[in-house]
C-alpha cells in the first residue's frame, strides 16, 4: 500500500529560518512542501468546512491549460456542486482519507489511492465519508472538443488496480500508471502516476510542448528543470511550462513517484 503524502497545514516555530527551496522562475515553478501552511489556504464559494491549497492557475506567459489544487474536507465537510464552469473536465486524486463521490446519482466510496475522472458537464458531488479528515488533489482542465471525436465518459478506479507499464528497455526502473489510453483521442489531458525505482533516470532532457504539474506523492529525487538541479521530496510541487526541459535521477531507499499532468491529443490551435 503506498504511503502518498497529505499536508498538514501549521506554521513553523519563530525561532525557526525562513529559507526554503521555493522558487519561481519563467521557465518552471517549485512549491515545497514547507509551503503547504494555514496562511497560503484559500476559501472555495459552495464548499463546507474545506480549505485549499491552489498550486497553479492558468497565468499568461506561462503555463495555461490547467489548475491545480490539493483540498481538505473536515469531518461534514463536502461540496453539492465543485465544478461551476459546465465546460470543464476533472481529475480528483485521493491521499487521506475517505471521500464519497456521487457521480451521476451513483455513490463511490474513494480511499487513498482512488482515482476519478470528472468529464466536462458531469453532475457530481463529494463529502467526507469518515471521521477524519479527507485531502485530494484536483485537477481541471477546459475541455477541447474536436469535431467527430466523442468527448470521454467519467470514471473512477484506484492506482492500486492498475498495472504500471514500464518505459521501454528500462526492465521496469521506470514505469507509469496509465488512467486512460495514450491513444484515445477523445481525452485532451493525461493524469498518469510516474514511479521510478531508486537510481533510475530520465536519461535525456525532456523537451516538449507539453504542460506539466507534478505533484510528488512519495519518495525523493533530484530533477533537472530548465538548466537547474533541484532536489524534491514528497510533497513537493513542480509547476512546468512548455518547453521546459526536465529529467530526474531517483533518489532512495524506497520508490520515487509522482502525479503527472499534461495536455495532449490537440492540434496547435492558431485562431481564435
Amino acid at each position: 500500500m503506498s504511503d502518498y503524502f497529505t499536508p498538514e497545514g501549521g506554521l513553523p516555530a519563530q525561532r525557526e529560518l525562513l529559507s526554503d527551496r521555493a522558487v519561481v522562475t519563467t521557465a518552471y515553478t517549485v512549491i515545497p512542501k514547507g509551503v503547504l501552511r494555514d496562511i497560503v489556504t484559500s476559501r472555495l464559494p459552495g464548499f463546507t468546512d474545506a480549505r485549499a491549497w491552489i498550486l497553479a492557475r492558468p497565468i499568461a506567459g506561462f503555463a495555461t491549460t490547467f489548475s491545480q489544487l490539493i483540498v481538505e474536507f473536515a469531518p461534514g465537510g463536502g461540496a453539492e456542486r465543485p465544478e461551476a464552469e459546465p465546460g470543464v473536465e476533472g481529475v480528483v486524486f485521493v491521499t487521506a482519507g475517505a471521500l464519497a463521490l456521487t457521480l451521476e446519482g451513483r455513490r463511490h466510496l474513494l480511499e487513498p489511492g482512488g482515482y476519478a475522472y470528472l468529464a466536462a458537464g458531469a453532475n457530481w458531488s463529494i463529502a467526507n465519508a469518515g471521521g477524519q479528515r479527507v485531502s485530494f488533489q484536483w485537477i481541471r482542465k477546459a475541455y477541447e472538443r474536436v469535431e467527430g471525436v466523442a468527448a470521454p465518459e467519467s470514471f473512477v478506479t484506484r492506482d492500486q488496480d492498475v498495472a504500471p507499464q514500464p518505459m521501454p528497455g528500462t526492465d521496469g526502473a521506470w514505469a507509469t500508471t496509465r488512467f486512460v489510453d495514450p491513444d484515445d483521442l477523445a481525452h485532451d489531458m493525461h493524469v498518469n502516476i510516474v514511479t521510478f525505482r531508486p537510481g533510475a533516470s530520465i536519461p535525456f532532457a525532456e523537451t516538449h510542448v507539453m504542460e506539466h504539474g507534478l505533484f510528488v506523492l512519495e519518495g525523493k529525487g533530484v530533477y533537472r528543470l530548465n538548466d537547474d538541479w533541484v532536489e524534491v521530496e514528497a510533497g513537493d510541487f513542480m509547476w512546468l511550462r512548455a518547453f521546459c526541459p526536465q529529467a530526474c535521477y531517483a533518489g532512495g531507499p524506497g520508490p520515487f513517484r509522482y502525479l503527472l499532468y499534461k495536455d495532449v491529443n490537440r492540434q496547435v490551435r492558431l485562431t481564435a
